[in-house]
């Protein structure tokens, strides 16, 4: 059966309308994704790069609305310092104690092992979560929107559990 020229104009819109709307749906989800890794980065780098850094434990003497101050204990190699900030999150109050990492020529500290770890992840878990919608409704791929919905998800809830 031959489609009439009217028929084949039609369906040459409908399929450059359904890659337009999959490339736009693609470009948002991966910048998303890229805002995510961008944000979390300015804080993940100090805790994933920690190698050759100020090393040492902080203990919470007063919290702010924006950071918390404290009085800076360090390892073997590190100076003491009488106050560093570090940003106030839920997890910190008067008199905990965690350890900690200097950013470079700064007073400011970045929380690390697993805790801190997810803290600086966590702009990517929402990122990811936020993706996800994304994802399962414009590019109309859902497996692949559950799996990354999970995964943001999982990191926001290990972030919660492990602060």
């Amino acid at each position: 059966m031959k489609r009439s020229s009217s028929q084949r104009a039609a369906l040459v819109g409908r399929r450059t309308a359904l890659v337009g709307r999959r490339t736009a749906m693609g470009l948002v989800a991966l910048v998303l994704l890229a805002a995510g890794v961008w944000s979390s980065w300015g804080t993940a780098h100090h805790v994933v790069l920690a190698q050759g850094r100020e090393h040492g434990t902080l203990t919470v003497t007063e919290c702010g609305e924006e950071t918390c101050t404290g009085r800076y204990e360090p390892d073997a190699t590190s100076a003491a310092r009488a106050r560093v900030s570090v940003e106030r999150s839920v997890a910190a109050g008067k008199g905990d104690r965690f350890p900690v990492v200097v950013k470079p020529g700064t007073d400011v500290v970045v929380r690390t092992g697993v805790p801190g770890l997810l803290h600086a992840w966590m702009p990517l878990g929402g990122a990811m979560v936020l993706a996800g919608f994304v994802i399962g409704g414009g590019l109309r791929m859902p497996r692949t929107a559950w799996g990354v919905g999970t995964a943001g998800a999982a990191l926001l809830v290990a972030t919660f559990v492990a602060l």
